[in-house]
């Protein structure tokens, strides 16, 4: 793409995102909503907190592209910089892992993740809409820019810590309402709940790496040329 058909993609993902984030709040006033989603309503779901993350990422994706155009590269790196680390080690990774992990336990078992009450609630689109449509968006981003990824030591350590502090929450709510935030976990017993917490960081650090690989697959040689210029 141009520069200017670059921005305008940029532009549009943040609207949709933007829109998205804005419909699920005033769905939030809706008190047979309230009814499903009690206890921190739907922000302790990962669903949620992934659709803010994007609109931040595409929110700092569109700012770059703003100033690129008017300051130029060599005043923008920490920008730059920024977008990067964002997208690498969590907007990338975390949208492949909401969008596998929710199917593959839909198609398992739709009460254990999305109760089927839920329809009467969230329309058809809307359930892809954070479902579905937030990987091709992060697959188009690696095809549409490339993103140096840091230093894996460095990445992964911040993917374990946002891990680590979301699986935190979800058991503080838990031993403060005696609720679990998905109905799966109710399923589980305690060495299966960890197994599980296991397995899903083990399938995050695998959709980062595998994130990496197609990064440098498609902008292999231009990402060597940006890190010696570094």
């Amino acid at each position: 793409m141009t520069r200017t058909s670059t921005c305008i993609y940029h532009f549009s993902v943040l609207s949709w995102y933007i829109f998205l984030n804005f419909y699920i709040s005033q769905k939030g006033e809706d008190q047979q909503k309230s009814k499903i989603f009690p206890n921190d309503g739907q922000w302790k779901y990962l669903t949620f907190l992934n659709l803010f993350l994007q609109a931040i990422f595409y929110g700092v994706a569109c700012l770059e592209d703003v100033l690129k155009r008017t300051e130029g590269k060599k005043d923008i790196k920490f920008v730059t910089a920024f977008r990067d680390l964002l997208f690498t080690t969590l907007a990338f990774p975390i949208s492949a892992f909401v969008f596998l992990s929710f199917w593959i336990i839909f198609l398992y078992d739709r009460e254990l993740v999305y109760p089927k009450a839920i329809d009467d609630i969230f329309p058809g689109w809307l359930n892809h809409a954070m479902h579905t449509a937030i990987l091709p968006f992060s697959l188009v981003e690696i095809i549409l820019r490339p993103h140096c990824y840091p230093l894996k030591t460095k990445g992964l350590t911040l993917f374990a810590a946002v891990s680590l502090a979301y699986i935190s929450r979800v058991l503080w709510i838990y031993s403060e309402t005696g609720t679990w935030v998905y109905p799966v976990f109710a399923k589980l017993s305690p060495v299966g709940l960890a197994a599980f917490f296991l397995l899903s960081y083990i399938l995050g650090v695998s959709i980062y790496l595998l994130g990496e690989k197609l990064n440098h697959w498609k902008w292999g040689d231009m990402m060597q040329q940006r890190k010696k210029r570094k």
